[in-house]
């Protein structure tokens, strides 16, 4: 019976230490010296130690025994943070997951199934680039929505007023038409 009555004992004064134990542990940070500072505190600590004596570990951890003076901690460098105001985001109505913005989208015709190509969306300066093509043959209309030019099999469609652009392109014998939507 006195056996379970220490073991009781025993289990109570563990589990009291326990939050204890995880409080020092995440402590402030300033509690805890940083490595140079333990380094200087042994430093500090060893000499004070009397001849003949080992240095306990204790000492070597940085926690001064009885008798041994020990410097106070210095505290660190304070950083300040500068809050910058929160600028305001711009909102907007559109959905903005589907158009790929004032981006340039390349398109290469020998490796795109243009079949699975019927529409896009671009925000105003967007780009829709068609790569391995002849000169005059890609059209867009309305012409005033879009800027066009070509170079070396590669015709650019510069997107610069918002509405909605038919493009038609022939390749095989057929005419593939894309409806790109522009928004601004």
């Amino acid at each position: 019976m006195r056996h379970s009555k220490f073991r009781q004992i025993a289990v109570a004064g563990a589990l009291a230490l326990i939050p204890t134990i995880s409080l020092t542990a995440c402590g402030d940070p300033s509690v805890s010296p940083r490595p140079a500072e333990a380094a200087e505190n042994e430093a500090v600590a060893e000499p004070n130690l009397t001849a003949g004596t080992t240095p306990s570990a204790s000492a070597r951890a940085g926690n001064a025994g009885p008798g041994v003076a020990r410097q106070p901690a210095r505290p660190g460098p304070t950083k300040t943070h500068t809050a910058l105001p929160n600028s305001p985001k711009p909102t907007t109505t559109k959905p903005t997951g589907t158009c790929y913005g004032a981006v340039r989208y390349d398109l290469d015709l020998h490796n795109t199934v243009l079949d699975l190509v019927k529409s896009m969306c671009f925000h105003t300066g967007g780009v829709l680039r068609l790569q391995g093509i002849g000169p005059g043959l890609v059209t867009a209309t309305p012409e005033s929505l879009v800027s066009r030019s070509y170079e070396g099999g590669v015709v650019d469609l510069r997107f610069v007023r918002p509405g909605t652009v038919t493009v038609t392109i022939p390749q095989d014998e057929r005419t593939y038409t894309i409806t790109v939507v522009v928004v601004s």
